[in-house]
């Protein structure tokens, strides 16, 4: 589904032959490779084979790329800790089962769009668009972190850590996962996803020694 754009306007159709989603996974592997900065929308026209004014056609600028490539990546994991979070009242899961939960689905939506986690992983706050992907971040850090909280007050995990130092742990495991999964490796998501949370949640001792 075309994404809105950062001014509100309607996105634009692609041309016969080259759609939205071709242009944007070329840009955010040219943004990855090279960095947002030191990619043009030159390069990016050259990489496809394009025209300058075809990129345009797709996407209004290069800080329009910049923004839905973020968005991929931050509504996929606020979907997840919403989920996790808004499931609080009422819920028959503890804080627990919603955390463990919580991890799980992000290591599988961290593989699920390993490009767009990587770049967002990256940012630095250089734009206004950064600064807003760096906003809502924070925003996620804070919801983990009470989740943490939750979980620790409930009596399921060990309060001698501050939430926020375990939350910052804990997903700085998952978010390493850029660092060295390869598609079509020699682990699929569901075995990631099932070591990272056993490691995190039962840990590497064996029980009894």
């Amino acid at each position: 589904m075309p994404r809105p754009s950062p001014t509100g306007e309607a996105p634009r159709r692609g041309r016969p032959g080259y759609d939205q989603e071709t242009v944007l996974r070329c840009a955010i592997d040219l943004f990855n490779r090279r960095g947002y900065d030191g990619t043009s929308v030159g390069d990016l026209a050259r990489e496809l084979g394009l025209t300058k004014s075809a990129i345009y056609h797709h996407f209004p600028s290069k800080s329009y790329l910049l923004q839905a490539a973020l968005s991929e990546a931050l509504d996929a994991l606020a979907k997840v800790i919403d989920t996790a979070v808004a499931s609080e009242d009422g819920a028959r899961e503890s804080a627990y089962q919603r955390l463990e939960s919580a991890v799980r689905q992000s290591v599988e939506v961290l593989v699920e769009h390993l490009p767009a986690v990587t770049l967002l992983l990256r940012v630095h706050g250089n734009s206004e668009v950064e600064l807003d992907a760096l906003r809502r971040r924070r925003e996620m850090d804070a919801k983990l972190a009470d989740l943490v909280r939750a979980a620790a007050e409930e009596g399921s995990l060990r309060s001698d850590i501050p939430p926020d130092l375990t939350s910052r742990l804990l997903f700085g495991m998952v978010n390493s996962l850029v660092e060295w999964y390869r598609p079509n490796g020699r682990y699929d998501t569901a075995a990631i996803a099932d070591a990272v949370t056993r490691l995190a949640f039962e840990g590497l001792a064996l029980r009894g020694r």
